[in-house]
C-alpha cells in the first residue's frame, strides 16, 4: 500500500493501490506515518512522493472507505490526523519532490502542494475537486495553494473545482515541471537525486525565513568545514592545476 525506498541520501514513498487509484484510506494513513517515521529517522536529504502506476498520483481521499464517517467529530478527527501527515511532509528537513505520475485531485492535490516541487508527467490532471463533494479542502491544501499561486487563483482552482491539466497547472505555477511520459521517471529521478544532499537541506532551511543572518552564516560555517567541501575544494583545485 505504501512503499518506501531509501537510497544515496534520497527517500522515496510511493502510495500504491492501483484498485482504488491510489486514493487515501484510514489504513493508508496508517502505513504512511510509519513511512515517515522512518524517513526521519534515515538522515534522507531528500523525500519524493509518488503514485503507483501511471494512471493516478493520488486520487484523493478513498470515498468507499471515508464515507462511514457520519458525525462532525469523525470528519474533523479524520481531517486533523491527514493535516498532520501533510504538515510532516511540508516540514520535512530536505527538499520534497511530488512526482505526479498521474491525476492528483482532491486530498491527491493537497498532498502534491505540501511538496516544495511539483514535477508532472504530461497529460496529468491536477484539480481540488472537494467542492464537488459540498466540502472543501482541509489536509492543509487551500493554504498551501495560496502561498503557491496566489490568493485569486487559489480561490478560483478551489471554490470552483476547476481541473487544469500539466500544461495549465505549470502556466499557474502549481507545476514546476512537465516531463512526457516517457521521460517522466528518469526526469524526475534525476532532479531529485540532485538535491538529496545536506546543502540543499540548509538552503531550504534558510528559504524557510526562520534563520537570521548569523544564524545563516552558522550554517553556512558548518558546511564550510565539513570533509565534503574540502573534497570537491580538492577536485577544483585539481582541475585548475591541470592534475
Amino acid at each position: 500500500m505504501i512503499d518506501l525506498e531509501i537510497d544515496g541520501g534520497l527517500a522515496v514513498v510511493t502510495v500504491d493501490r492501483p484498485e482504488a487509484r491510489n486514493a487515501i484510506s484510514p489504513a493508508t494513513m496508517d502505513e504512511l506515518e510509519k513511512a515517515l517515521d522512518a524517513v526521519d529517522a534515515s538522515g534522507a536529504h531528500a523525500l519524493a512522493v509518488t503514485g503507483g502506476g501511471d494512471r493516478a498520483f493520488i486520487s484523493g481521499g478513498d470515498l468507499k472507505e471515508l464515507a462511514t464517517i457520519r458525525t462532525k467529530e469523525g470528519a474533523v478527527g479524520m481531517a486533523l490526523r491527514m493535516r498532520g501527515l501533510c504538515d510532516r511532509i511540508a516540514a520535512f528537513r530536505g527538499p520534497v519532490i511530488a512526482a505526479v505520475n498521474g491525476h492528483a485531485l482532491g486530498g491527491g492535490a493537497e498532498i502534491a502542494v505540501a511538496a516544495d516541487i511539483r514535477v508532472a508527467v504530461e497529460g496529468a490532471q491536477i484539480g481540488f475537486t472537494q467542492v464537488m463533494l459540498a466540502v472543501m479542502p482541509a489536509w492543509g491544501g487551500a493554504e498551501r495553494l495560496a502561498a503557491v499561486v496566489g490568493r485569486g487563483r487559489a480561490l478560483m482552482l478551489a471554490g470552483s473545482g476547476t481541473v487544469v491539466d500539466a500544461a495549465e497547472a505549470a502556466r499557474l505555477g502549481l507545476v514546476d515541471k512537465v516531463f512526457p511520459r516517457a521521460e517522466f521517471d528518469a526526469g524526475w529521478g534525476a532532479l531529485a537525486r540532485s538535491l538529496a544532499h545536506r546543502p540543499a537541506a540548509e538552503t531550504k532551511r534558510v528559504m524557510s525565513g526562520a534563520l537570521g543572518p548569523r544564524e545563516v552564516a552558522e550554517a553556512f560555517g558548518d558546511l564550510w568545514v565539513a570533509d565534503e567541501h574540502w573534497v570537491e575544494v580538492d577536485k577544483v583545485l585539481n582541475r585548475i592545476r591541470g592534475k
